[in-house]
């Protein structure tokens, strides 16, 4: 049994907890035209206030809340993910914290995780805010605002949410990184390397294969001073062998 007495669990979510892109995924079911256009413009516009525009479009088109609702609740989301998360949360020891990093959006995740039967994992969630008018039209917002305060991360973070400082941030609330004495971030998307830089040596990143996490830790991790333990994975039951040590 690990010595471990408390440690924090940080999920990315989209292609990290989940098994596919909410954003895209919403569109691939219910639009080929904008998910076509959200590929047109993926390098021209930030990319959440395009997915708000295409929402936008989306109800344009005539497509529901429901539909919406019924397109998350069919994505993709592999039962070993299930089964090694609520078999990691429903363990006496050591004590785990469950946080959510994701640049999707709250409606989204929200969804996802009640269809799971998951909604009482994380202690936090912290993502783009979304919410429904009185007519089913999905309004998703950036959780920097264009006109606040922005963020200084030099890393490479969207302008909507720079990962590192939000874990800083959350980790200050909860006593100082050294009030856990592991933490184990699942990620797989370029943005996922902010945070990860957080890491001790005592910690581990899980980066998902062949993706933007991969390619940046193998190209900028040495340089960049990453510390932390570094194993790779493919599918949900590689994190579930690894929860299962601990």
């Amino acid at each position: 049994m690990s010595a471990v007495k408390k440690q924090l669990i940080i999920f990315d979510f989209d292609w990290s907890m989940a098994d596919q892109d909410t954003d895209r995924w919403v569109l691939e079911v219910l639009s080929l035209r904008l998910r076509r256009k959200m590929q047109d413009l993926r390098n021209d516009v930030q990319w959440t206030d395009l997915v708000a525009q295409m929402m936008v479009e989306l109800h344009e088109e005539g497509r529901t809340k429901q539909e919406v609702l019924d397109a998350l609740r069919s994505m993709p989301f592999h039962p070993a993910m299930v089964r090694a998360i609520k078999s990691l949360k429903g363990r006496p020891s050591p004590e785990t914290t469950f946080l959510c990093l994701s640049n999707a959006n709250q409606v989204y995740i929200d969804t996802i995780l009640e269809a799971r039967g998951l909604t009482h994992i994380f202690d936090e969630i912290i993502t783009n805010p979304a919410t429904w008018t009185d007519d089913g039209l999905l309004q998703v917002r950036r959780r920097i605002n264009p006109s606040a305060k922005q963020h200084s991360c030099h890393v490479g973070c969207s302008p909507n949410m720079c990962k590192g400082e939000e874990l800083e941030a959350y980790l200050s609330r909860k006593g100082g990184l050294d009030s856990f004495e592991k933490l184990i971030y699942i990620g797989d998307g370029s943005n996922d390397f902010c945070p990860i830089l957080r890491l001790r040596e005592k910690d581990l990143a899980l980066a998902r294969t062949q993706r933007g996490l991969e390619r940046r830790i193998k190209e900028e991790g040495a340089e960049a001073g990453l510390k932390s333990q570094v194993k790779y994975w493919v599918g949900a039951w590689e994190v579930e062998e690894v929860f299962a040590a601990h």
